[in-house]
Order: C-alpha cells, then sequence, then structure tokens
C-alpha cells in the first residue's frame, strides 16, 4: 500500500500565522506538522509516500523533507496543486502515482496518538473499497459526520452539518482501492464549489463497499488556532511521558 499526505490549501484560518509559510510546516511542538502524519504513515509500514500541496510556499517541503530517507522513508514523491477546489481535487492528483495499488490518505493536519497499522493490514487483507476512521468530538459540525443505525451500520454521512446527526466523525485518515479515482471523476462540485470527499465515500456505502473502524488514543486535527493549541498540548505531554 501506497501513502498519500494532502498538504495543500492556503490555511486561511490560521492567518496570519500562514501568511509566510504553509498550515503543514507550522510547529507541532517540536517538530514540523508535516512530519507527523509521515511518522504515522512509516510507524504502520508505509514507505512510499506523494505529498500533495500548492500555494507560494509549495517548494519548503522539498527543502524540509528532501528524499526522505531521514524519516525513514523508501521513495517520496511531490505534486502541486493548482488552487483550492477540495480533498476530491486534490486525491485525484494521486492516480498516477498510486499506480493501480490501494492507498492510505492522511490528511497533512492530523496528528494521533496510534499506531494504525493493525487498520491498514485489515484493509489489505479485505475486498473494501474504502475504509474510514473515525473518532468523536465536540465540534463535529466542522467534519463530516456519521450517521448510524441502531446496529452501528453508517447510514449516511454529511459534510459540515448545521445540525449534526452525531459526534462521531471522518478523521481524515482514509483507505481506498484504486476505484476511487473514477469514483472522483463522477462528481460535481457542491455549494462552496469543492469536490466533496465525503461524496466518494457516499458512493462507495451505496455501493455496499465502506467499512470503518475507531481510532484509539488521541486525535486532533490543527486547522484552527484552537486546535493548533490542542495538538501542541498533547504533543507535549506525550513527549514529557516518553521522556
Amino acid at each position: 500500500m501506497k501513502g498519500v499526505v494532502l498538504a495543500g490549501g492556503l490555511g486561511s484560518r490560521l492567518y496570519p500565522l500562514t501568511k509566510i509559510t504553509n498550515k503543514h510546516l507550522l510547529p507541532i511542538y517540536n517538530k514540523p506538522m508535516i512530519y507527523y502524519p509521515i511518522e504515522s504513515l512509516v510507524e504502520s509500514g508505509i514507505t512510499e509516500i506523494l505529498i500533495v500541496t500548492g500555494g507560494y510556499h509549495a517548494g519548503e517541503f522539498l527543502r524540509l523533507l528532501g528524499d526522505g530517507k531521514k524519516l525513514g522513508l523508501k521513495h517520496i514523491s511531490y505534486t502541486y496543486q493548482e488552487g483550492e477546489f477540495g480533498i476530491a481535487y486534490a486525491l485525484s492528483l494521486a492516480e498516477d502515482f498510486a499506480d493501480k495499488h490501494k492507498i492510505i490518505v492522511f490528511l497533512g493536519d492530523n496528528i494521533i496518538n496510534e499506531n494504525i497499522k493493525k487498520h491498514v493490514d485489515y484493509f489489505e487483507s479485505h475486498d473494501y473499497g474504502a475504509m474510514l476512521l473515525l473518532t468523536q468530538v465536540d465540534d463535529p459540525a466542522r467534519f463530516g459526520v456519521i450517521e448510524f443505525d441502531e446496529n452501528k451500520n453508517i447510514v449516511s454521512i454529511e459534510e459540515k452539518p448545521k445540525i449534526p446527526k452525531s459526534n462521531f466523525i471522518d478523521v481524515g485518515i482514509t483507505m481506498y482501492d484504486n476505484e476511487v479515482f473514477d469514483i472522483i471523476r463522477t462528481l460535481k462540485p457542491s455549494a462552496r464549489n469543492e469536490l466533496e470527499i465525503t461524496d466518494a465515500h457516499n458512493i462507495y456505502l451505496k455501493r455496499g463497499r465502506l467499512t470503518y473502524d475507531f481510532l484509539t488514543g488521541f486525535w486532533t486535527d490543527a486547522g484552527t488556532f484552537d486546535s493548533l493549541l490542542k495538538a501542541n498540548n498533547l504533543i507535549s505531554e506525550r513527549e514529557k511521558v516518553v521522556k
């Protein structure tokens, strides 16, 4: 399986911090943010990854990461994302890199405290089209919200709903088969003028090809000032325990 880290976008919610650099290069405690998803992928056995980035500071990723060897990677590729047209659009740029392999996609501002190798191994050994990793949050309206039935089967996934049907969310660490690129080609822009990855997930759901599991340990994104502070605090506390 190959890994894709999505690290584009303008990071407008973190302005003015992002006036001079890409959001994913901001520090989380003692490392650049982008290190954490890469380290999680390497820990799970993924050593060939693609960084999808864009904006004025894209070249800084190459200067920081180089060939990826110091982070445990065998190979790292880079591709440039023109504009902000949604996660599904950014993922579509990884089709050639995937080369018909299964992939795991990691949003570049996701910070976790769990080895996800068991999830990667499960997806690789089963015939699902996509696998979501989920968690509970206090502010689900910022995310793709999961609706379950009484048997904990997913009924629907709704992107940034005004009235969330649960507090379970898709965290943005997702595994796909190669069909995802054909599905993305069928998507239409949403009211936000973006290709929503949630729409692709709902197509997998309707086809009976979607599965999920829950993350354990802590999770946060780092896309707002509050969540950036939370990520720093969580990693700081973890490092103190390790020391």
